[in-house]
């Protein structure tokens, strides 16, 4: 079985079928109506959602607001995960009660900006011993918003011919340590356990190779690691937090594997056997069966075991409990009164009459949406042309046309992207892309979930080298700063440099600038205005409200 990342949440109707999956991609089309047509003839970007199963179920009005740049020569591009919409509701788990699928992905950091350490799970076992149901059973029951389940499978190490041919005899035995890569497992493993982003192999069984594709994957609240041969390694052991062995009848796995191999992967009745008897079997004895020796839970019967897998959700928990917090409270409450200078990241535009006049405008409640839209364009061009103005510059000698040398400056770098939080953050696209030229732009949609008031990853869209670049991280207002933080979270977690990047608002509360400034001391702070408060809401005070709801014209939720 492939990685993968499932997530447990309600679906959105209890009639869950397949055209639930279709209306979901119709709504994720709609968010990003200028995301498909031309990307499907390049590959210059992470295009996935937060977890690359199933694009999430988010729905709301389309920007009618914004406008789409007049620039041809940007690249659109396709997902990394061209099997992401075919292969949706595969990926669904379904229960009797519910439908668990991908959704939000919930904060993965503390208010420090400091990954929180996740759980790491081991299941081992023998070849169809049931590791993967009891892995899915487990998820049924945890009820955790994001989860992430590797599978050894998926490492198997690249066979030459010479192997294939072995392979195809059914003599080369798949079972034995050597026939993995546990150098790349282990690097996997561990930037799953720092959050970061992986490129998981996929592994052919019928060809006996790795797909040219990958699946991106993300670290979790909770990480299940199965395979046969899960405590092997040192390594690995080492960062499993708590270790199951599931004991399944050696007859029972046997007519399992019959079944698999024989309908899955292409096999017939004697090979099954010849390699079962000549490999499997004498490596379970071997190299699996000693290794119930680490387990701190050995798990009679596989997935029929209800009382210990129930024992084992109790446990994780209260792992969780521990380990829990209220990432949005915690930042409102944590710089509220802190009565800090400003740190010196923070970049406010110059406060001239014209800031203030256009700042009036925006921020009046009875100012009609047309200029609410107008005046809010004046505003967002100029903290664009002010942040590039941070950018470092070189000294450039040019000659004009009267034959004159000029002493000027260019910008040190052209290589500048811009990435919008969506919604409220793509409004500001269109001028980053007005006074840059060509400038490639990437796309993050983070919302806040209605019953735990967390922001939530649910898409992302960046350039593959992003690291290379400077980035102007964009949103209209910043209250605590969770969203910011998520965003600047997901960045570091691509490998860009602290340094590189500038967070750019219009409006920014006090507390969310201190939260962003303690947590990412690097980052550059870019605003026209800084507010002293945040309401119970998380709404910035005196403000401008919701600047997403204002700006295109939708109603704000009566549940905030």
């Amino acid at each position: 079985m492939a990685g993968k990342i499932i997530n447990t949440l309600d679906p959105p109707s209890s009639a869950s079928s397949e055209s639930d999956v279709a209306e979901t991609q119709a709504d994720f089309s709609e968010v990003f109506p200028d995301c498909e047509g031309d990307e499907e003839r390049s590959g210059d970007f992470y295009n996935t959602p937060a977890s690359p199963i199933t694009v999430p179920y988010c729905p709301r009005p389309p920007s009618t607001g914004s406008q789409k740049s007049p620039r041809s020569r940007r690249q659109r591009t396709t997902s990394l995960n061209q099997s992401s919409k075919k292969s949706a509701a595969e990926s669904m788990i379904r229960t009797q009660h519910r439908t668990i699928y991908t959704a939000g992905r919930p904060p993965w950091y503390n208010s420090e900006g400091q990954k929180v350490e996740p759980l790491v799970i081991g299941i081992c076992g023998g070849s169809a011993s049931g590791k993967t149901t009891v892995a899915e059973k487990i998820i049924e029951s945890l009820g955790v918003p994001w989860v992430t389940l590797l599978s050894m499978d998926s490492f198997y190490k690249v066979l030459n011919e010479k192997q294939r041919e072995i392979a195809n005899r059914n003599e080369y035995n798949f079972d034995h340590p050597d026939a993995f890569d546990f150098d790349l497992l282990i690097t996997t493993l561990q930037r799953l356990k720092e959050g970061r982003k992986v490129e998981v192999p996929i592994y052919n069984f019928v060809t006996h190779a790795r797909e040219s594709r990958t699946k991106t994957m993300y670290g979790a609240n909770v990480i299940i690691f199965e395979g046969i041969l899960t405590f092997y390694h040192p390594k690995v052991l080492a960062m499993l937090d708590m270790k199951l062995f599931v004991d399944t009848d050696a007859d029972v796995r046997l007519v399992r594997r019959l079944r698999r191999d024989i309908s899955q992967r292409g096999r017939d009745l004697d090979g099954v056997l010849k390699q079962y008897c000549g490999m499997v079997q004498p490596s379970f004895n071997h190299y699996i069966a000693p290794l119930k020796v680490h387990a701190d839970v050995i798990v009679p019967r596989g997935g029929e075991n209800e009382v210990a897998i129930q024992l084992i959700v109790q446990h994780v928990h209260t792992q969780l409990q521990l380990r829990g917090f209220k990432l949005r409270e915690e930042l409102a409450q944590i710089h509220a009164h802190s009565g800090q200078p400003r740190p010196d990241t923070v970049k406010l535009l110059p406060t001239t009459p014209q800031i203030r006049g256009l700042h009036t405008f925006i921020r009046n409640k009875d100012t009609p949406r047309d200029e609410f839209i107008f005046y809010s364009k004046r505003l967002i061009r100029l903290v664009i042309e002010y942040t590039l103005s941070l950018m470092r510059f070189n000294d450039k000698i040019v000659e004009t046309p009267q034959g004159v040398q000029y002493k000027g400056k260019r910008m040190a770098t052209d290589k500048i992207c811009g990435v919008s939080i969506l919604r409220a953050g793509e409004t500001m696209e269109q001028a980053v892309c007005d006074v840059c030229k060509d400038i490639r732009i990437g796309k993050i949609l983070i919302q806040t979930n209605l019953q735990t008031g967390e922001p939530e990853l649910y898409y992302l869209r960046l350039p593959k080298d992003i690291k290379d670049y400077k980035v102007i991280l964009m949103d209209a207002t910043v209250a605590t700063g969770a969203a910011a933080m998520m965003a600047i979270r997901v960045l570091l977690d691509h490998d860009v440099p602290e340094s590189n990047i500038l967070i750019v608002s219009l409006l920014m509360a006090e507390s969310g600038v201190h939260s962003i400034a303690y947590a990412f001391p690097k980052v550059q702070i870019v605003t026209t205005a800084i507010d002293p408060e945040i309401n119970d809401k998380f709404y910035v005070l005196p403000g401008m409200g919701n600047f997403g709801d204002r700006y295109f014209g939708t109603e704000p939720s009566d549940e905030l």
